[in-house]
């Protein structure tokens, strides 16, 4: 993965398939004087879908986001859909309850420059993480769930979260449902990490029932937030092993342990913009 550069612009088409569309993609990109650093392109051949993505610099000199959009859609089929974004850095917020372990991944990684975000604030309903925040030079804001409605709870968290103006937000262990109402503010913009390759046991202590069951596997999935739970479009999945000799107790380590690796490579590819949604799914260029 190329890091963000000076002048370098993502390309990203998805449209229906037809003949000759990397031809007439690349035709406009050499028109406009613009060198293509990367590209990969797919296509759903069950329902006729072509997705395409490429980081450009231009040759001479810079060429408006908008005059390439709409000379792409000018030359592709209708119902494409084109967008032009600057390779850059992405602000987000970040939201955790009491769990460090996903949330310190994120600001290690975020302040060695080796995640391309920027995170403008943490959020948490409790405060027990405002240590390992400020440390990082990062707010942290406090927002208490209890002796409130949920309603009211939701309202001051994101008040909270739009006083930074997020690109995306990222749930980091936080242990709160969000209503529909609340999502429908960062629509396909929050993304969560959840322990789904454990399905089976639902409810309270899933390593411990886990254990009684003799998994073999322990594994995270970091997908878009939707209203319905822990059912949005995948965009990373990972698990380790286990074996009947690991405790509960080392089982919920390596949970937490791969939780905290798959989120910070979604964080990464929706940063990246290499996540298409398509329908309940997501296409992936890694």
């Amino acid at each position: 993965m190329t890091a963000p550069g000076p002048g370098r612009e993502v390309v990203l088409v998805d449209c229906p398939d037809e003949v000759g569309l990397i031809h007439r993609i690349t035709g406009v990109l050499q028109a406009l004087r613009l060198n293509i650093d990367t590209n990969h392109e797919y296509v759903d051949a069950a329902q006729g879908w072509f997705f395409f993505r490429a980081e450009v610099t231009p040759a001479a000199g810079p060429v408006a986001a908008a005059d390439l959009e709409r000379f792409l859609i000018a030359a592709l089929p209708a119902g494409a859909t084109v967008r032009v974004t600057r390779d850059a850095v992405r602000r987000i917020v970040v939201c955790a309850t009491r769990e460090p372990h996903c949330l310190g991944e994120l600001l290690l990684l975020a302040s060695c420059g080796d995640l391309p975000v920027q995170i403008e604030a943490v959020v948490a309903n409790h405060d027990c993480l405002r240590g390992l925040v400020e440390r990082f030079d990062v707010p942290f804001h406090h927002v208490p769930h209890e002796g409130i409605s949920r309603e009211d709870h939701e309202t001051a968290l994101f008040a909270e979260i739009r006083r930074y103006a997020p690109e995306y937000v990222v749930l980091a262990r936080y242990m709160r449902v969000l209503s529909a109402g609340a999502i429908g503010h960062y629509a396909d913009r929050i993304v969560n990490i959840h322990h789904s390759f454990l399905p089976a046991f639902a409810g309270a202590s899933p390593y411990k029932q886990a254990h009684e069951r003799g998994v073999k596997l322990i594994g995270a999935t970091a997908h878009f937030v939707t209203a319905e739970l822990d059912a949005g479009p995948i965009i990373a999945q990972d698990v380790v092993p286990v074996s009947h000799a690991d405790t509960p107790q080392r089982m919920a380590q390596a949970g937490r342990d791969v939780e905290k690796l798959v989120l910070a490579r979604a964080v990464r590819l929706v940063a990246e913009e290499r996540v298409f949604l398509h329908g309940r799914r997501t296409v992936v260029f890694g």
